[in-house]
């Protein structure tokens, strides 16, 4: 299980959820450009502390990111234009959970590269969550069903 940041705008949501990942034991994808510095030391800057602890892999593009994943990797896309809940969705232990732009999600031609496009439903007049929060959601369910969940440990 990975998560993939389509061309982050907003360095606190990208901070999250490599903390997200660093304390649920997933490796991150950040496809670029991004909207900010993301360099290691930038990063630290930020008070980003766990950046020892979680796997980067940094993509210049959604081109070369998409021709490192392995056949069996399913690439799964949280949108708000779905219409399979992601409650309802079988994740499977090889799925990269994309999350798009904070400002405009991923372009049409993204979209339709994806294997899934899930959404998590709410109130009707609401647009969409975080994208920290919604990051944290599904992968956490998604660990669940795959029974990730239980293998970590709280070590305190």
């Amino acid at each position: 299980m990975r998560l993939a940041l389509y061309q982050p705008d907003i360095p606190q949501n990208t901070g999250t959820l490599l903390r997200l990942s660093a304390c649920m034991g997933v490796e991150i994808d950040v496809i670029g450009p991004t909207g900010f510095n993301m360099t290691d030391k930038a990063l630290r800057r930020s008070g980003m502390d766990y950046l020892d602890q979680v796997t980067i892999h940094r993509h210049i593009s959604f081109d070369l990111f998409y021709s490192s994943l392995k056949p069996q990797n399913r690439l799964v896309l949280l949108t708000t234009k779905a219409s399979q809940s992601y409650t309802s969705f079988s994740f499977q232990a090889d799925d990269v959970l994309m999350l798009g732009r904070e400002s405009c999600g991923v372009p049409e031609k993204v979209a339709q590269i994806c294997d899934s496009r899930i959404i998590i439903p709410m109130q009707k007049l609401s647009r969409s969550l975080n994208i920290a929060v919604a990051g944290a959601m599904v992968l956490g369910e998604a660990l669940r069903q795959t029974g990730h969940l239980q293998n970590l440990q709280n070590l305190r």
